[in-house]
């Protein structure tokens, strides 16, 4: 039987496995369907792992069939793997055989079997497919998922790169630790069982002690669901811009490439039908897209923010975000309408993975990108390097280059361990240079083909990040509560309040101490004292709230018992 029989029959039992016709096979829905097979728990349980790659606890319509081919391949014998998966796609796989589905398979439609609820009314389900796909599509894009990277330009998503902000299995969280029993309508995913803890228990509290001026800002709904992105920073003619270009195989709309400073704006670069540019004040006020906090930065940055949508493969799986070239000079900080650290920071916090880029003639790091790098800090895990242009200099003067980068990354980051480097030409019209330094064409072509592999498994561990991104922000947000309500419970109730404010503003570090010792916590948890210290000062401390032990028992809840059940109800149901 062909792919695109394959995959018509696939679409059909993808409506039989989805009981309740909401475009999910979750966890319950798969042990009931994959039972059919006749394999046993051992084998099944591989294949929702390697199904379910994203880590989002359910199978849309593309997972699905992959789990489907992958029941096949067990079938006949052969042991379940990535690498058999790839082969077994290039030489074509047959259906497997699912017990009581015979009317369901070859080019006509058939009835579901009578066990098998129909969808609602007659209407098509929600999520249901709207036309065949053809798996052979998913063989050239799962052999780019593979160690042999291809060019970017031929290049199509793999098929386990599926955003992870829909459903998975039911569940309810936490029981007696939620206020309220959460409606298993509304937690049918990691990401919707996450929605729900913020805004129902974390959000009232961050609003109420003003976390969002001190850390970052209040989460909207869109911040969960959006796309993994990709932060590009670096200083001017480093290849920023190229560099997506060479991603993409094509230029996005607007893009212009030049030796001198041209990316002077801030730009999302995403799929779109067609190529459109949007403007910032667009983008900010739309509830769909997750930049709705930016409009904290005024007209000044929106006017130099704006989208960028095209048609290209990898924008299905990932956004990547352009940013204007770090300069040399005080004048930066002058003529710039708007704060070029805190917009930096802002979108670092958001990013899945952040490319700081060099070439071999730009290793000097100018003050401003040290302040841009010092906002890193806390998503060290998330930063990787780029010495690009690197087939423009000799093999030793190649070794001393990386050696200055290596020194000069070394101070700024302070830390002991050593941040991962890429050397390569990343340049989709120039192929790499020769020329100068033919000793090294081999590790360019590995360094290259090895970011590439990086960057296009960032969906595949997406939803792992959002889970890692919200609980370092709910830890973050729990030290803020402890010192805010040390804060508070100090302040005088009548009279004597400004003083009292200043001293305790004099005696933040003491404070900052006397609140990890009562609490053991870690001091690297705490915020930096200054720029706490420059925030609160804009604040009149008695109008925080008083902290109660139930706010703390609340937030505390939702580390030890919120989000490991809500992690635990979506994990393999096989186990």
């Amino acid at each position: 039987m062909s792919a695109i029989a394959n995959a018509a029959t696939y679409d059909r039992w993808f409506k039989v496995a989805d009981q309740d016709q909401d475009g999910r096979v979750t966890g319950p829905d798969a042990v009931t369907f994959f039972k059919r097979s006749g394999l046993p728990k051992e084998m099944l349980a591989k294949v929702w792992e390697l199904a379910n790659s994203s880590r989002a606890g359910f199978l849309d319509r593309l997972a699905f069939h992959k789990a489907m081919d992958l029941i096949s391949i067990a079938q006949s014998g052969t042991d379940i793997t990535r690498d058999n998966y790839l082969a077994a796609l290039e030489a074509g796989i047959a259906l497997p055989h699912m017990e009581g589905l015979d009317g369901l398979t070859g080019s006509s439609g058939g009835a579901y079997p009578a066990a098998v609820p129909a969808s609602n009314g007659g209407a098509a389900p929600a999520g249901a497919p709207r036309s065949p796909r053809s798996t052979s599509a998913g063989a050239s894009a799962a052999a780019a998922a593979s160690s042999d990277m291809p060019s970017p330009r031929n290049r199509a998503p793999p098929m386990e790169q599926q955003a992870a902000s829909h459903g998975g299995a039911r569940m309810s969280l936490g029981g007696k630790s939620m206020k309220k029993p959460v409606s298993p309508k509304l937690v049918t995913s990691i990401i919707d069982g996450l929605k729900q803890i913020y805004f129902s228990k974390v959000r009232p509290l961050e609003d109420a002690f003003k976390f969002g001026s001190f850390f970052s800002p209040l989460l909207h709904e869109s911040d969960f669901e959006a796309k993994p992105s990709v932060l590009l920073l670096g200083q001017y003619s480093t290849g920023k811009t190229t560099f997506i270009k060479y991603l993409l195989g094509r230029d996005y709309p607007g893009c212009h490439i030049g030796p001198e400073p041209t990316t002077d704006r801030f730009v999302v670069v995403q799929h779109g039908l067609e190529e459109r540019r949007t403007p910032g004040n667009t983008l900010a006020v739309q509830p769909d897209k997750p930049y709705q906090g930016l409009s904290q930065f005024g007209t000044g940055f929106l006017s130099r923010f704006e989208g960028a949508s095209c048609p290209a493969p990898l924008l299905d799986s990932i956004t990547l975000v352009d940013t204007p070239g770090v300069l040399s000079g005080e004048k930066q900080r002058i003529e710039r309408n708007y704060q070029f650290i805190d917009v930096c920071e802002w979108f670092a916090v958001r990013s899945d993975l952040i490319l700081l880029l060099f070439d071999p003639y730009k290793l000097d790091i100018s003050d401003e990108f040290k302040q841009v790098i010092s906002t890193l800090r806390g998503h060290d895990d998330k930063v990787r390097i780029i010495l690009n242009k690197s087939d423009q200099v000799d093999q030793q003067q190649l070794m001393r280059v990386y050696g200055a980068l290596m020194w000069s990354l070394g101070k700024v980051f302070k830390s002991p361990e050593v941040c991962k480097v890429y050397i390569g030409s990343f340049n989709s019209e120039a192929p790499i240079d020769a020329a100068k330094n033919p000793h090294c064409v081999e590790l360019f072509e590995k360094e290259q083909a090895q970011l590439l592999h990086d960057l296009y498994e960032i969906p595949s561990r997406s939803c792992d990040r959002k889970v890692n991104e919200f609980v370092k922000r709910v830890r973050a947000f729990r030290i803020h509560l402890l010192i805010m309500g040390h804060l508070r419970a100090n302040m005088p109730a009548m009279f004597g309040k400004d003083k009292a404010q200043r001293k305790m503003l004099e005696r933040l570090p003491e404070i900052f101490f006397q609140v990890q010792r009562e609490h053991h916590l870690p001091a690297g948890d705490f915020p930096d004292v200054v720029r706490f210290r420059e925030i609160l000062s804009a604040f009149d401390f008695s109008v925080f709230p008083k902290m109660g032990k139930s706010m703390l028992k609340q937030i505390d809840d939702v580390l030890s018992v919120d989000v490991p059940n809500l992690v635990r109800a979506f994990d393999n149901p096989y186990q």
